[in-house]
């Protein structure tokens, strides 16, 4: 075994490893570049190296680097986690060649499997079902078209060295593609620094499921079930769960043979993932091999009780696999969802800060539930514009599936987060709907429940009398402090006839003391709420109790008037007035929005890549206005209008902040 590792990755997968390598009784190396030098990682390491500037081209990405730092500290082998190097087949021949242990497969096994192109090639010569497509590398836009309209429109324009959802659009027409296999091929560029491009058909209404496989140096190859992975945006993993809730035993069985009879074929020695694009039939195809440890792998880990980087390390040693097929079972539910710095009430656009305030849900058991939290940030750390917006990735296990959701919906609860936008209240409404808990899961989940973007939910009866509750609370609380504070002039506390407003919603209440709580009674409903084991205190973030037995959890923010309270998607504000305040509320009217129409406004933080406005300029409806890119993704801004423009101001290369006003028309 080995006595010392180097980590060739940073953030959550680099914090991962060096768990498992603590545990194990092995010393650890981290690399960081300028951007992460104060990183929990490099904080938690037991040597570091730099290695140079925050982008990836000049730091993680350099081979050189990585393999100097082995030789400054003594390293035995190079983990290299997920993205990066980790599929590079010349990096693990170069650790080979070099005398340092590649913890990963084998330099022809990342060769096959690991290129995009060339893996459809193999599979198909093996006999392996493939999606229909081109297999062969795309010139130019002119070819693009051509390719794609002798396939047939819905298409997939990929990047061949892709991943984490980069260098991918679906085009549904000859336009799509024209203005796609630049944005693809640019971004493929920047990601990867392999602009190559392939297109296949489009699968409408598909699933993502991928089979989890282990392969030691002994020629043993198991499979560690599947995981379902349909709920994404741009092709971007955001839900997955393990197992599928499609699959039967006799589906499960058969696309797990397949995926270990590819990997056989190959002579896969390490952890890796069969991807398949499955059709609500069961119907499935061989999309790509992942020949490295994948983001959502602690679902798999939390259903099989094995730890996948201790599997890897071990089998990179030369250590047999521990176990046969025959001994693998599957335990329970788990269900994984991405953190991401990111708005989703603005299409999910990258959303970069520092944590001002980072606190998640306690890890280990819960009532039901297990909660489990992969991060690598820390309150303080800043969301960097050079790397995935990733903060962290939270996973619940319960016995069954539906006991795994309600348990994730209560951690999203739990978890807060200031200073950043993010898309815990996103994830919390998918928790929430009836379709994703029946399982009638695809790629398109989001497209189709969220057809007009995110913009939050109404609360539910149950969340209107959660807000209303806590805020009756914490008014009395306040306004008890307040009396004590002011020697008794801010006024009685014997009132207890109160109205609260729930965004628009008003309803009376009348309130009297608990023990442990209040009560409220709501005397135009005929019933009384219960709020008891209150955890809260002015000043906190998050309130925290039980209604009528049910345990909540609930962001607030004070307001100018009253507070900003939310449960999971569902957002208010939330005034508790007294009947007289009530009735002129009543009469005030409603503040205008501003009108934007006219402008065209950065939706977030990024470098502009190229500018097409110029002043004077007539610029018709949904033209592009310019293009930016933010967290290695390039994004077409569109002018919703068509009119003069007046006035331009970024150009390409310009930083831009998000709310930034890039162009204005006449």
């Amino acid at each position: 075994m080995f006595s010392k590792i180097l980590i060739a990755n940073r953030g959550e997968i680099a914090v991962r490893i060096i768990k498992t390598a603590r545990r194990m009784g092995i010393a650890t190396v981290v690399v960081y570049s300028e951007a992460d030098a104060d990183s929990l990682a490099a904080e938690m390491a037991d040597e570091t190296v730099f290695i140079g500037p925050a982008p990836a081209a000049q730091s993680y990405l350099v081979a050189d680097k990585i393999i100097a730092a082995c030789r400054e500290t003594g390293a035995q082998a190079v983990h290299p986690g997920f993205g990066f190097l980790s599929e590079k087949a010349e990096f693990a021949q170069r650790c080979a060649d070099e005398g340092i242990v590649f913890i990963g497969p084998n330099p022809h096994a990342i060769e096959a499997m690991g290129d995009k192109i060339e893996s459809k090639k193999f599979a198909a010569a093996a006999g392996v079902s493939c999606v229909p497509g081109h297999i062969g590398e795309i010139q130019d836009v002119a070819h693009a078209v051509r390719i794609s309209e002798e396939i047939g429109y819905p298409v997939m324009l990929k990047a061949s060295a892709g991943g984490g959802g980069k260098g991918i659009r679906v085009a549904w027409g000859r336009k799509d593609v024209e203005e796609g296999f630049p944005a693809v091929r640019a971004e493929a560029k920047g990601a990867f620094g392999d602009d190559r491009i392939f297109i296949e058909k489009f699968i409408e209404s598909p699933r993502h499921i991928e089979i989890q496989v282990l392969g030691d140096k002994h020629g043993h190859v198991v499979h560690l079930f599947e995981r379902e992975c349909s709920i994404q945006r741009r092709n971007q993993k955001v839900i997955e769960e393990a197992p599928s809730p499609l699959l039967d035993e006799a589906t499960r069985a058969a696309m797990g043979a397949q995926a270990v009879a590819l990997a056989q074929a190959v002579g896969y020695d390490s952890a890796g993932t069969v991807e398949f694009v499955a059709g609500q039939d069961k119907s499935f195809y061989f999309l790509e091999m992942n020949t490295r440890l994948q983001v959502e792998h602690p679902v798999t880990e939390l259903i099989t009780g094995l730890d996948l980087v201790e599997q890897m390390i071990r089998v990179a040693a030369g250590e047999p696999l521990g176990f046969e097929q025959k001994d693998l079972k599957i335990n329970g539910w788990s269900i994984e969802s991405r953190i991401y710095a990111e708005d989703p009430y603005r299409k999910f656009l990258p959303s970069i800060g520092r944590l001002v305030r980072y606190d998640p849900p306690v890890e280990g058991a819960a009532d039901g539930y297990v909660v489990r939290n992969d991060a690598g940030v820390r309150e303080g750390d800043e969301i960097s514009m050079f790397y995935d917006p990733m903060i962290s990735k939270l996973a619940t296990w319960a016995p069954t599936r539906g006991a795994a959701i309600a348990g994730m919906g209560r951690a999203l609860e739990d978890f807060h987060i200031e200073g950043l936008n993010h898309n815990v209240p996103f994830l919390a409404a998918v928790m929430d709907q009836e379709r994703f808990k029946s399982g009638q899961l695809a790629t398109s989940y989001i497209a189709d429940e969220f057809p007009d973007g995110f913009a939050g939910l109404e609360p539910t009866p149950f969340q209107a009398d959660v807000m209303t509750a806590a805020a009756t609370y914490m008014h009395r609380t306040l306004a008890a402090r307040a009396r004590r504070v002011g020697n008794g002039l801010s006024g009685p506390l014997s009132r207890t006839e109160w109205v609260v407003a729930v965004g628009k919603a008003k309803r009376p209440v009348k309130l009297s003391d608990l023990e442990d709580g209040l009560t409220v009674e709501l005397p135009g409903e005929e019933r009384t709420l219960r709020l008891s084991t209150i955890d809260w205190r002015p000043g906190l973030p998050l309130f925290r109790g039980e209604l009528d037995g049910a345990a909540f959890t609930v962001a607030v923010e004070p307001a100018g008037e009253g507070f900003v309270i939310r449960h999971r998607a569902a957002k208010a504000r939330v005034l508790v007035l007294t009947p007289l305040s009530a009735e002129l509320h009543d009469r005030l009217p409603e503040k205008k929005k501003a009108d934007t129409s006219r402008l065209v406004i950065s939706p977030m933080p990024g470098l502009v890549v190229s500018m097409d406005a110029a002043a004077g300029q007539t610029m018709r409806e949904g033209e592009v206005v310019c293009v930016i890119e933010a967290m290695k993704m390039q994004n077409i801004i569109r002018a919703e209008r068509e009119g003069v423009v007046k006035a331009v101001n970024a150009k390409a290369g310009d930083s831009v902040a998000a709310d930034e006003v890039l162009v204005e028309f006449a």
